[in-house]
């Protein structure tokens, strides 16, 4: 029997994040279940394509846009579930277990809890305030998806967006979505630069731009200023 996971990892000169992404996943590897990792990249300039070339992974290049690059890595990939992680996102100890009990018994996508690799009171009041959010069917893409490749096809997939594409999936996937019992430690490297509640906030103003309707586009240019 093949194994039934493939990964999908967005990058963008992600050199310095991606070495640890990997060996965080590579229980997955040692158990059977991952059948593929496949790096979606949108024309890096560091060596991220080295790293992805010496682990081993299907190398993708194309242009730049996170939801374009995770659509083209899903359209590479081979599994009957996809896992899609940020380049930055570790999953802890035991995620492989956690995985293939969810995909042995359910067929509803899944995502995991967040939490930031940063110390303090700041980061556990915004990653709990995430998995508040996530209980109501919209958690974000630095918690992962697990999902079928039967389900990802049958809601559409990931728009091209070049903001908001995990926003739009979840959408799609209200009351097909649950909690898995497996935390995912993501960067804090924007929210320390910024200030955590001020980005924070920014975060929220951009998502409830995107339900009143403005354009990807508009709050992607906004986003980056």
């Amino acid at each position: 029997m093949r194994a039934p996971l493939s990964i999908v990892i967005p990058t963008l000169n992600s050199a310095d994040d991606l070495p640890d992404t990997l060996v965080c996943l590579m229980e997955g590897l040692e158990t059977g279940l991952v059948r593929e990792l496949i790096i979606s990249d949108g024309g890096s300039q560091d060596t991220t394509s080295v790293i992805a070339q010496n682990i081993g992974a299907v190398f993708l290049s194309g242009e730049a846009g996170r939801g374009g690059q995770l659509s083209r890595g899903a359209g590479a990939a081979s599994g009957d579930w996809l896992l899609f992680l940020h380049s930055d996102t570790h999953l802890e100890n035991g995620w492989a277990r956690v995985v293939a009990d969810h995909i042995g018994t359910r067929q509803k996508a899944g995502y995991f809890r967040l939490r930031f690799r940063a110390l303090g009171l700041a980061p556990v009041i915004v990653a709990g305030w995430a998995n508040i959010r996530s209980r109501f069917g919209l958690p974000y893409g630095d918690q992962g998806l697990l999902i079928s490749r039967r389900l990802y096809d049958n809601v559409g997939g990931y728009k091209k967006y070049p903001l908001m594409e995990d926003v739009a999936l979840a959408r799609s996937l209200r009351g097909r979505m649950i909690g898995l019992s497996c935390d995912a430690h993501t960067g804090a490297q924007k929210y320390e630069m910024h200030g955590w509640f001020r980005r924070g906030a920014g975060n929220l103003w951009t998502f409830l731009r995107y339900l009143f309707g403005v354009d990807p586009e508009i709050l992607a240019r906004n986003y980056r200023r």
